[in-house]
């Protein structure tokens, strides 16, 4: 008998204890409801699973970080940006831009910076020993940071590039995610860097320890590389040469793009990267700033952009507002490539309103994606697009990786996120978003490539799938916040 009190005693404060933080964090009511129900019918193991993936818990420690980081944000843009660098002509652009500018900098802080040159590049060799090159180049700093670096092929240039940086004396620095690198932190390549003098070091790692403060499901997902704070790289490509990279998937070669960056830009992607050093390290800005030898960037070209990194604890949903406002922007054409497409409401209610008012939006997804969940769960969306008019097409030549948005060849974005839930909430992004019609031009030539091997989906064809597959679309599309 009083086993049976103390049980019902813990249960029912348990659920009260769930119940009130869930309330308290003012999540969607729908989120809140089915965790509280969660929580109260399924004894105990609903409250583990809430702890464990029911909130984005960085820990008390890495949120004091962020936020102690971003003050020094401050003292970083005095010694890297030129306050001249952020008087945009407003007035050459549509009005839509100044509002976007305006959100990004109300939201994550930083703002359009002037004066910036971009050439992108698509071909995963030319990628790779272009980054070598500058590699190769540098004469004082190499600053990078990846989710997935992986051995083999074009991809060992840009190492022995960075090994022969090290040993020139060059103040090199490394952040691999943890988890997305796993199999090659357990190689021998990052001791080799090490003892050239490359300092290396892992982003977010896991553990059972970790996990009572944080999730271990936050990744770091960004892809930049900044050389001697003139020259800097960022994209969808990871660290890899694709004919090397996850061969036993049968989806065919991963098919990414980069963009490489000359001028005022370069100055908050390595903002993004050094914080992002800080919060894994014991390091100062101030060393960081000395060692690199960073100086004020000036103006190269005439592409106005504005770096928006985001993750758990930096921003909220700052990244989402600036997707959402780029789609809102277009008036006739908007164009999207996204690997993972899971998004969340507001952004699939954002894309059929666009189509709805008569933009004509074109998605491109690629057919096989790596991640069966994904697949599907992606799968449950396109009924509701194609009975509003959204062209799908299909990618026929391997897993397309690249993440981009233009509307109406007058605003774009491009960087790492793709267009699901994952990465809008649990990993950390980066994104450019790029005001003006040069860098949309370049940026649509590459989508109308990709459009060139895609087959379009048919509305009549698609609806007559089987009953079957509709229900493990819908079934895993619940699950596709976590996916």
């Amino acid at each position: 008998m009083f086993l049976e009190l103390l049980l019902t005693f813990t249960h029912v404060a348990v659920v009260l204890a769930i119940s009130l933080r869930v309330i308290m964090r003012r999540p969607p009511s729908g989120v809140a409801l089915a965790w509280m129900f969660l929580a109260a019918f399924l004894p105990l193991v609903g409250a583990v699973f809430y702890l464990l993936i029911g909130e984005r818990r960085v820990g008390l420690r890495r949120a004091r970080r962020i936020a102690a980081i971003r003050s020094d944000y401050a003292k970083l843009t005095h010694h890297v940006i030129d306050r001249g660098l952020t008087q945009v002509p407003w007035d050459k652009h549509r009005p839509e831009a100044r509002g976007m500018d305006r959100l990004g900098t109300c939201m994550i802080g930083i703002p359009t910076v002037a004066g910036s040159m971009a050439q992108f590049y698509s071909e995963s060799d030319q990628i790779l020993r272009a980054i070598a090159q500058d590699i190769d180049n540098a004469r004082k700093s190499v600053l990078m940071e990846f989710y997935i670096w992986n051995e083999g092929g074009t991809a060992d240039e840009v190492f022995e590039a960075l090994v022969r940086a090290g040993q020139r004396g060059l103040s090199c620095r490394l952040l691999v995610d943890a988890v997305g690198a796993r199999p090659w932190w357990k190689g021998r390549q990052p001791q080799r860097l090490r003892e050239a003098g490359v300092q290396v070091q892992p982003a977010l790692p896991v553990s059972l320890l970790q996990a009572v403060v944080s999730r271990n499901d936050l990744r770091l997902h960004r892809k930049i590389v900044v050389v001697d704070g003139r020259i800097a790289w960022t994209g969808s490509m990871n660290l890899v040469d694709p004919r090397y990279f996850k061969q036993d998937a049968h989806v065919g070669q991963w098919v990414d793009a980069m963009v490489r960056l000359e001028g005022s830009v370069v100055a908050p992607l390595a903002m993004t990267i050094i914080g992002d050093w800080m919060l894994e390290t014991a390091e100062s800005i101030e060393t960081i700033i000395a060692s690199a030898e960073l100086s004020l960037v000036g103006p190269k070209g005439t592409a106005d952009i504005q770096v928006i990194p985001s993750g758990p604890g930096e921003g909220g949903d700052g990244l989402l507002q600036m997707l959402l406002a780029v789609i809102n922007s277009a008036r006739q054409e908007l164009l999207l490539t996204t690997p993972y497409f899971v998004p969340d409401d507001s952004m699939f209610r954002a894309l059929r309103g666009a189509a709805g008012r008569g933009v004509h939006v074109d998605m491109i997804l690629p057919e096989q994606v790596d991640s069966l969940l994904t697949r599907y769960a992606s799968r449950s969306y396109y009924d509701e697009l194609l009975e509003i008019g959204v062209h799908i097409h299909l990618y026929q030549k391997g897993l397309l990786h690249t993440k981009s948005i233009t509307a109406d060849r007058r605003i774009s974005m491009f960087g790492t996120v793709n267009l699901d839930m994952r990465s809008l909430w649990l990993n950390y992004e980066v994104a450019l978003f790029v005001y003006g019609e040069a860098f949309a031009e370049q940026l649509y030539a590459l989508q109308q490539s990709y459009l060139q091997d895609c087959r379009q989906l048919d509305p009549q064809q698609w609806s007559k799938r089987s009953r079957g597959a509709r229900f493990l679309e819908n079934t895993l599309r619940l699950v596709g916040p976590v996916l």
